[in-house]
């Protein structure tokens, strides 16, 4: 551990509640110091561990690499956690500067040829080690590493590895910083009423407080939040504002400008095929497949093609139906883009006879946190308690105890629910501790996990409630899920902790929590009116439930475009124009005009600054999973089943990456899963078409 008189010491000593950092304690120039720092203690460890005279015993090297780096862990969580939620201008000048210092710092441990030569030491004689299976998975994950980090290479292949890493960790990083500067740079600002027809109460609220933040009292903003944009082009009537914002959308990160990113794509490709061919892959799928489920890339394209033609067709159904009432209306434009959210909305309130404006109030985000943790209760016996005025690393982020049926504290978890300029798009899980039985070097035995939760649902005017839409609260119950993961890990080494897996098998918890939103006890429960407190009528309730595949060409092919063109990229040796490749993918497979990517290779940040390269895929790798999973307890009739929960929390949700997830996944439902269960939940196909049963 690096003197505290270096930096800030509340960076390291997290004396807060339960061992949570004193986020009040921190200053933003705090973290230069103490990168320095903590790099530097690091490598004295490392150098302490490679040095070591005695006989590399599993210990000595495997331990002792699991435990080093403690400050740097601690420094590092801290950074990223503002970096994605809460940055400025100083935290971004850092990035810039710390993202390619930790790649170089990284690659210089990888390379180290006489830590590696323990390591490797360790792994040939693994079998007379007497090693628990998960001490043979950290031994496994540890060799491997080193390998992909270029240990086998000679030194001038590690020096080119090294420096190819290192650029590629600053393009990462503008990458992301580029779509965020555009996202925070475009607002359509409106004022006249004529503008906002069509636009229910909540959205304007939202955009409301959106032009109040950029300094437009008393007008509206459209914003390029996907809790604004989204909801805005369902239901604004003027179809020319609903083009203008969808193509302003689409073009984050495709400007002729400054943060412009198809520069950034082309040399990122370009890097990434140099290191699959310095570690001997073929592509950088390749590389990137080795330790997954799914294994190769034709594995992954047999899957989302056989997907892609069902999901097509559907769309195409869809299509037609959208025509059919543009042309009602007494219009004749084509469906394009910006006209499908809008007619798809009508189409659904028709066909089932409700609308998203109908569902949302009754879908309260309170309400909706409460039914997130009242399934963890019924599922795995854990209970949450909400800790008011603990200071977090933004007023609206809110903490909570995490406690099992003894009342023993298990985790703390942090839920950060509203968007803000300072934060970058989407939703997702992350840690600022993982979990692990382990003694560190500062006399701590074990940590306790501290997850947290980054969504980005619009936030209401003073004083009135937080409403979602369904999406929305799926995409609460999905990253509660993750969180879920990080808090019920129950391993000894902190490698394998959490979502400490394959990119392929780390989506099962989180999609497979998103099935217990629409368990009819739940929307009884917890989806009540806002301002009666009534449940919501069965009749709705039945309606939400047959609408569940509504829409589901549509959203299919958003999805699986993207997973395409994403496989695309990275299978190929050259792309000299990355807009070319993803043209002539979306023509190769029919794409329809009137439907986008979901994400444009301009702003994937999944694939291009969110570690999903050659891996956007495993969404729906994992949907294949979870809905296989999820029939496991609809099979009993029960989908609270205690046996079944046992056996989810005790082989998915808790064992992190110490087991195979395969082996995990037979552990918990006795077999591995076919695509059908997934294709009947998403609607784009029937049991009887696949059984080609009349039953």
């Amino acid at each position: 551990m690096p003197s505290p008189h270096d930096f800030n010491p509340a960076l390291v000593t997290w004396d807060g509640l339960h061992g949570l950092p004193r986020f009040d304690a921190l200053d933003d120039g705090d973290f230069a110091a103490a990168f320095e720092a903590a790099l530097a203690a690091h490598e004295r460890e490392i150098d302490e561990i490679a040095g070591n005279g005695d006989a590399p015993t599993f210990d000595n090297t495997v331990v002792a690499l699991e435990i080093a780096g403690d400050a740097l862990s601690r420094v590092s969580a801290l950074f990223w956690n503002k970096a994605g939620a809460h940055t400025n201008d100083v935290i971004q000048a850092l990035e810039r500067e710390i993202s390619p210092k930790m790649s170089r710092h990284y690659s210089k441990i990888g390379m180290n040829a006489a830590l590696f030569a323990r390591i490797d030491t360790l792994w040939e004689n693994r079998e007379t080690l007497n090693l628990t299976l998960e001490q043979t998975r950290v031994l496994e994950r540890h060799w491997k590493g080193f390998v992909k980090s270029g240990a086998k290479l000679e030194k001038a292949e590690q020096e080119k590895l090294a420096a190819i890493n290192e650029k590629l960790a600053g393009l990462g990083t503008q990458f992301g910083q580029n779509v965020l500067a555009d996202e925070k740079a475009w607002a359509l600002v409106l004022s006249d009423s004529a503008e906002l027809e069509g636009l229910p109460e909540f959205l304007r609220d939202a955009m409301a407080a959106a032009a109040r933040e950029r300094g437009e009292e008393g007008k509206y903003a459209v914003t390029l939040s996907r809790s604004i944009i989204e909801p805005f082009l369902t239901f604004s009537e003027r179809r020319d504002l609903r083009e203008q914002a969808f193509k302003a959308w689409v073009a984050r990160g495709e400007n002729d400008g400054e943060t412009d990113n198809r520069a950034v794509i082309r040399e990122t490709l370009a890097l990434r095929h140099q290191v699959a061919t310095l570690l001997g892959y073929g592509n950088f799928a390749e590389l990137k497949l080795d330790n997954t489920m799914a294994k190769t890339s034709d594995a992954v394209n047999g899957l989302l093609r056989a997907v892609w033609a069902r999901a097509v067709k559907r769309a195409g159904e869809e299509e037609t139906d959208i025509a059919a009432l543009i042309a009602e209306e007494g219009r004749n434009h084509e469906v394009m883009p910006w006209d499908w959210r809008h007619y798809a909305e009508k189409i659904r309130a028709r066909k089932f006879d409700f609308s998203e404006t109908e569902l949302k109030p009754y879908l309260q985000l309170e309400k909706i946190i409460e039914a997130c943790f009242d399934v963890a209760g019924r599922l795995f016996g854990v209970r949450a308690v909400e800790k008011k005025g603990v200071a977090a690393y933004h007023p609206d982020v809110r903490v909570f105890e995490i406690r099992d049926r003894e009342d023993k504290l298990v985790a703390l978890f942090l839920g950060d629910y509203f968007a803000r300029s300072s934060k970058r798009s989407g939703a997702w899980m992350s840690s600022l501790q993982s979990q692990h039985r382990l003694e560190l070097k500062n006399g701590r035995h074990g940590e306790l996990p501290i997850i947290y939760n980054v969504c980005n649902f619009a936030k209401p005017a003073e004083g009135k409630p937080a409403l979602l839409s369904l999406d929305d609260a799926r995409t609460l119950f999905h990253e509660f899920g993750h969180a879920l993961h990080g808090m019920l890990s129950n391993v000894t080494y902190p490698s394998v902790a959490g979502t400490g897996v394959s990119r392929d098998f780390v989506e099962l918890p989180s999609q497979l929590y998103e099935h217990w939103l629409t368990v009819p006890d739940i929307l009884k429960r917890y989806a009540v009116h806002v301002e009666t407190g009534e449940p919501m009528p069965q009749a709705l309730l039945d309606k939400v439930l047959a609408a569940r595949t509504f829409n589901a060409g549509f959203n299919t092919v958003e999805f699986t475009s993207s997973a395409l063109v994403d496989m695309a990229f990275h299978t190929r040796t050259t792309v000299e124009d990355p807009m070319a490749v993803q043209g002539e993918v979306l023509a190769e497979i029919g794409m329809p005009k009137s439907i986008v990517m979901r994400h444009a290779t301009p702003h994937f940040q999944h694939i291009f600054s969110g570690g999903y390269s050659a891996g956007y895929y495993s969404y729906m790798w994992s949907e294949v999973l979870d809905a296989d999973a999820f029939a496991a307890f609809e099979e009993t009739g029960d989908a609270f089943n205690s046996e079944m929960a046992r056996k989810l929390k005790d082989n998915i949700y808790s064992v992190g990456g110490s087991v195979d997830p395969e082996d995990a996944y037979r552990a918990f439902r006795g077999k591995l899963p076919s695509p059908d269960a997934m294709l009947v939940k998403k609607g784009l196909s029937t049991f009887e078409e696949l059984t080609g049963s009349d039953a």
